[in-house]
């Protein structure tokens, strides 16, 4: 047994190609094992009590793709959080000299044609060069985006159960990428409500005494692709509100 680590998927597949069988385990299903206080030699023994456990749930081992593809996805999300930062960031700049625009991105296209015009007598020179900075640094990270959403593309294409996962609605070929990536093997998961526990998207359950209490979801499981999935659910709502569904 081999506790879960941001290294876990290397080591792991390293020792299979020696010949050895290897299990990953969350660290949050060891923790209650764990006797005292925390050490390498209490980590050992909790894992071993850990992995001899009948119904202890493991982790499949990611392959190389998979962890190619999410970090497509990571550094995607990190650009994507940098390029709302520096949007918002000129917003307030601007808006503090009495100029506001519109909500969405195409205000803020709207900012940065203000910005690129140096004749514009509404922006003082020193304010004017610190922003001419943050758009320039704006339109860099817009660039790396879309490099990064022609990879995802790119091998979006090329897999067959993205293409068999796109005819979903809602889900396109960034939530179709990222859920191959994320998953692997779909056999782990005995049905779509035990994925969509592991994803954290079910009722969180305080039950007792034969009386059930559901409360709202869970929030335990990833984090990224629940955003997906509630970010493409909420797609098709808005498009059901506006043209109407079958």
């Amino acid at each position: 047994g081999i506790e879960a680590c941001p290294t876990a998927h290397h080591w792991s597949r390293e020792l299979q190609e020696l010949g050895h069988t290897v299990r990953l385990m969350p660290p949050t299903y060891v923790k209650a094992y764990l006797k005292r206080s925390k050490n390498d030699a209490n980590d050992a023994a909790a894992i071993c009590e850990a992995v001899q456990r009948p119904t202890m749930r493991f982790v499949p081992t990611k392959t190389r793709d998979q962890q190619a593809a999410l970090m497509l996805h990571r550094t995607r999300q990190l650009l994507v959080r940098q390029r709302t930062m520096l949007s918002n960031a000129m917003r307030g700049h601007l808006a503090e000299l009495g100029i506001v625009s519109a909500k969405g991105r195409q205000g803020t296209a709207d900012l940065l044609k203000i910005i690129a015009d140096a004749k514009d007598d509404r922006i003082p020179p020193a304010a004017h060069a610190c922003l001419d900075a943050l758009g320039r640094q704006y339109n860099m990270i817009a660039m790396e985006i879309g490099e990064i959403d022609k990879r995802i593309h790119a091998w979006h294409r090329a897999s067959e159960a993205c293409r068999r996962l796109e005819q979903i609605p809602g889900i396109g070929p960034i939530v179709a990428t990222a859920l191959i990536a994320e998953i692997g093997d779909w056999n782990a998961f005995s049905s779509g409500r035990s994925l969509a526990a592991w994803i954290g998207l079910v009722p969180k359950q305080h039950s007792t005494g034969g009386k059930e209490r559901l409360g709202h979801i869970t929030k335990q499981g990833n984090r990224y692709l629940r955003w997906l999935l509630v970010t493409g659910a909420m797609a098709v709502i808005r498009y059901a509100q506006k043209h109407g569904t079958k």
